[in-house]
């Protein structure tokens, strides 16, 4: 027999509830974590290690709230003082975690150029135009699919290749040619040769990632924060018709 009344019952099954939503964005959070981790993995040669900490720490954080979800559950159901309340205490602590890492993702956002453009420059030193390796295969694809050429420009190649000399992959072959085809700082065609540097597109890319990170993380954390309302509510009513003096 329920031990809760009025509004107080009312608000126990609000949180069974809110627990069945916490259970689908711990599921949320453990996606979006995966899924940007897979994005910044294509391209970790450029990235920092804190691009991948975030997606990590989100993940943790989801499979915990998928297994905290089912304490409040069933102390909820079951109207038990010692689970409601260690559902709560976790729950809070969830809801700062979730918070820190929202936090971080609008931060490493702010942060990514500064950080993408200090790698792309550093790696540029390893492109083997005759040698396979997995800087030169990574800077050919982010150029492919950026439409993009160097960090800044297609001068910074010079450092590394010579003055005149560019990757294939800064060029795109005009439609019609014949015979050989060299993607050289003499091609002037703005169809033929990237004109933009890759940091700006490609940091963009990598930045829209890491705000989808904060994104998650903050508006979850929000949504968590009513259910420590909810819980530490419900924790109280019990204890006082138990007659539980204490925490146990």
């Amino acid at each position: 027999m329920s031990l809760l009344t009025g509004s107080a019952n009312a608000v126990k099954y609000t949180l069974f509830g809110f627990n069945l939503i916490f259970l689908i964005t711990g599921i949320i959070l453990i996606a979006v974590g995966a899924g940007v981790g897979a994005v910044y993995t294509g391209y970790e040669l450029f990235l920092a290690g804190k691009f991948f900490s975030i997606p990590t720490f989100l993940i943790v954080i989801g499979a915990f709230i998928i297994v905290i979800s089912f304490f409040g559950c069933w102390g909820a159901l079951k109207e038990n003082y010692c689970l409601v309340l260690s559902f709560s205490i976790m729950l809070a602590i969830i809801f700062i975690l979730e918070l820190a890492a929202g936090i971080s993702g609008y931060v490493l956002r702010n942060d990514a150029s500064d950080l993408i453009r200090k790698s792309l420059t550093t790696s540029m030193a390893d492109y083997k135009s005759l040698q396979q390796n997995p800087t030169t295969t990574l800077w050919d694809d982010v150029q492919r699919d950026f439409d993009c050429c160097g960090v800044s420009s297609y001068k910074d190649w010079s450092k590394t290749l010579g003055e005149t000399n560019l990757p294939m992959s800064c060029c795109s072959i005009p439609v019609g040619t014949v015979g050989t085809f060299n993607c050289t700082t003499a091609v002037s065609s703005a169809d033929a040769r990237h004109s933009n540097g890759c940091l700006d597109g490609f940091s963009d890319y990598i930045a829209a990632h890491a705000v989808s990170l904060g994104a998650a993380g903050v508006v979850i954390a929000i949504l968590q924060f009513f259910g420590v309302i909810f819980a530490c509510f419900i924790a109280r009513e019990i204890k006082i018709r138990n007659g539980i003096t204490g925490f146990i």
